[in-house]
């Protein structure tokens, strides 16, 4: 049987999938950092005769891959797409139209029906920016470190909220007195503290959680779609963002999904277009 990998070179991670023995898809992913790991992983398996290749670092793994017959490229968020199509079906999801929103090192964000698929917009604001600024304002570089932290900090004391806008005031009905007024607004109108670092770290995962979240409603609201599916390996092992996610998705009326390998979505694109 002829072998073959999707390989999704990322900013941060690059991810594989590829087919086992008995035909099923397998995970793995190597710093980005690091491609020497990859291509020696790939060496070892000395059967694989095709290879597709997605993602912003592909040029780099090509000039790598010099003893691989048959490399395929395909554009990234072609390869999302096919992967997310191939995921939806075998979670059993079924939806007419979608927002599809791409958490990595920044977020791309895309909509998809049945007949058509094309990028509806984007931001900067993404995983490298949850390691930036966690980074900038506690020193601390180790990104699960920055998770452990963050999951058990408390952002009230740093974000300045709807309620402490409306103080002794019925705060209007169309807003939740505990939503978000201000991302760190309360820094800077209150005397300068020390602050936990757990604490910032938390209101520094709220930022980057509702900024995309909210860009993902407004894309949502223009394309008349009712279902947000979020993917991404910034979601890998970050439940506290995910709890952000969601909670803001459904109180904005949208539904929001969180596919199993939901950072795996490219690399299983470039496969699918390899064997298909």
């Amino acid at each position: 049987m002829t072998k073959a990998i999707g390989i999704d070179a990322g900013g941060t991670l690059t991810k594989l999938a590829y087919l086992n023995d008995m035909n099923e898809i397998q995970l793995k992913h190597f710093p980005s950092n690091d491609l020497p790991a990859v291509i020696d992983w790939i060496h070892q398996q000395n059967d694989i005769q095709k290879i597709g290749l997605t993602g912003g670092r592909t040029e780099q793994v090509k000039l790598m891959l010099d003893s691989v017959k048959s490399v395929h490229y395909i554009v990234e968020f072609e390869a999302t797409l096919k992967g997310v199509r191939y995921q939806l079906a075998k979670e059993g999801y079924q939806f007419d139209k979608s927002i599809i929103t791409n958490i990595g090192t920044g977020t791309s964000i895309h909509f998809m029906d049945e007949k058509e698929h094309m990028r509806v917009g984007g931001t900067g604001v993404g995983g490298g920016t949850l390691i930036g600024l966690a980074a900038l304002t506690t020193g601390i570089h180790d990104y699960q470190e920055v998770l452990q932290l963050a999951k058990d900090g408390n952002r009230q004391g740093i974000d300045l909220l709807v309620q402490d806008i409306y103080q002794g005031m019925d705060t209007p009905s169309e807003l939740k007195p505990t939503l978000t007024a201000s991302n760190f607004g309360k820094v800077g109108i209150k005397e300068f503290e020390k602050y936990e670092q757990a604490d910032i770290l938390a209101t520094v995962q709220g930022l980057v959680g509702e900024v995309i979240t909210t860009l993902s409603i407004q894309l949502a609201n223009q394309m008349d779609a009712e279902y947000i599916l979020y993917i991404g390996t910034t979601l890998d092992h970050n439940d506290k963002l995910r709890e952000i996610i969601a909670d803001y998705t459904i109180l904005k009326k949208k539904t929001p999904v969180f596919l199993e390998d939901h950072g795996f979505s490219g690399a299983i694109g470039a496969l699918m277009n390899i064997i298909e």
